[in-house]
C-alpha cells in the first residue's frame, strides 16, 4: 500500500509531442518513464526461480524484470536491438543481486525462440517464468493503409512468438511454473488506428485461455493480463501482478483483467 496520492504522483500531462523510429529508444523519451526503480519492492515471492522475459529492454518488460529480480528471479532479457536499453535493465536486475542475461535477436524467428530457451535454461539450469510481453504495433488512419507485410509482421511478433516461445518452453517448465502473456484493453475494446495490433491482442487472450487448460495437467499456470495504456503507474501495477501470477500463489488457469 503507498503513502502517497497516486493520482499526484509522477509526470502530468500535457506532454509535449514525440515521435521516434521503431524501435525506439527509452532516454528519447521526455518525461521518463518510471519502471519501478525507485519504489519496487520485493517480498521473495520467486527466490531462486529463472525467468525469460521477451520486450525486456524498457516498458512493461522492463519494469517486470526489475520485479522478478527483487523477489528473488534470475531474468534473462530478451530484446530486438535496443542495446542500450537492454544494459539498463540488465544493471538493475544484477543491482537486486540477481543474474541478468542479455539476448537480442527478433522473436518472430521461430528459430530464435528456441535459442532464447536453451540459452536460459543453459544460463540458469533451469526456467520456472515465461512472460510474452514483446509486442509490434503501428497506427493506420485507414484499411489501405495497412500492408500484408504490416499485418504479417504484427502476427509474427505479437501471436506466434508466443507459440514458439510457450512450445519451446513447455518441456522445461515444472509444476508451479508459470507462463504470463501481455494482451491489452484492446483485446475487448480495439482502437480501430491499432487493428494488426489489437486483433493480435484478441487473439492473445483466447492464446492463453486455451494453453492454459492445455497445460493445466502438467500443474503449468498460464496467465494473461489485458492491461490500460496509463504511462506510469500501470507499468509498475503489471509489474506486481505479474510477479503475482509466477509466484507461489494458488493455481488458475487463466486470469485476463481489463484496466
Amino acid at each position: 500500500m503507498r503513502d502517497d496520492d497516486p493520482k499526484e504522483a509522477g509526470a502530468k500531462p500535457p506532454f509535449k509531442p514525440q515521435q521516434q523510429e521503431p524501435p525506439g529508444q527509452t532516454r528519447e523519451m521526455d518525461p521518463r518513464p518510471d519502471h519501478g526503480e525507485h519504489s519496487y519492492r520485493g517480498s521473495g515471492k520467486l527466490e531462486g526461480r529463472a525467468a525469460l522475459i521477451t520486450g525486456a529492454d524498457s516498458g512493461i518488460g522492463r519494469s517486470v524484470a526489475i520485479a522478478f529480480a527483487r523477489e528473488g528471479a534470475d531474468v534473462l532479457i530478451s530484446y530486438l536491438e535496443e542495446h542500450d536499453d537492454a544494459k539498463e535493465t540488465a544493471r538493475w536486475v544484477e543491482q537486486a543481486g540477481r543474474k541478468a542475461v542479455l539476448m537480442a535477436g527478433d522473436v518472430a524467428d521461430p528459430a530464435h525462440c528456441r535459442a532464447l530457451v536453451a540459452r536460459a535454461v543453459k544460463e540458469f539450469g533451469r526456467l520456472d517464468v515465461l512472460v510474452n510481453n514483446a509486442a509490434y504495433q503501428m497506427t493506420f488512419q485507414s484499411l489501405d493503409e495497412i500492408s500484408e507485410q504490416e499485418w504479417d509482421k504484427t502476427f509474427r511478433t505479437n501471436i506466434y512468438s508466443m507459440f514458439y516461445l510457450a512450445k519451446a518452453a513447455a518441456p522445461h517448465l515444472k509444476p508451479g511454473s508459470a507462463i504470463v502473456n501481455t494482451s491489452s484493453i484492446n483485446a475487448k475494446s480495439p482502437n480501430p488506428h491499432l487493428l494488426p495490433y489489437a486483433t493480435t491482442k484478441g487473439a492473445i487472450a483466447n492464446f492463453t485461455a486455451g494453453l492454459a487448460q492445455l497445460l493445466a495437467k502438467q500443474g503449468i499456470r498460464v496467465n494473461c493480463d489485458d492491461g490500460g495504456g496509463i504511462r506510469r503507474e500501470f507499468r509498475q501495477e503489471y509489474a506486481t501482478r505479474a510477479a503475482r501470477s509466477a509466484g507461489r500463489g494458488g493455481a488458475r488457469l487463466c486470469a485476463a483483467r481489463q484496466q
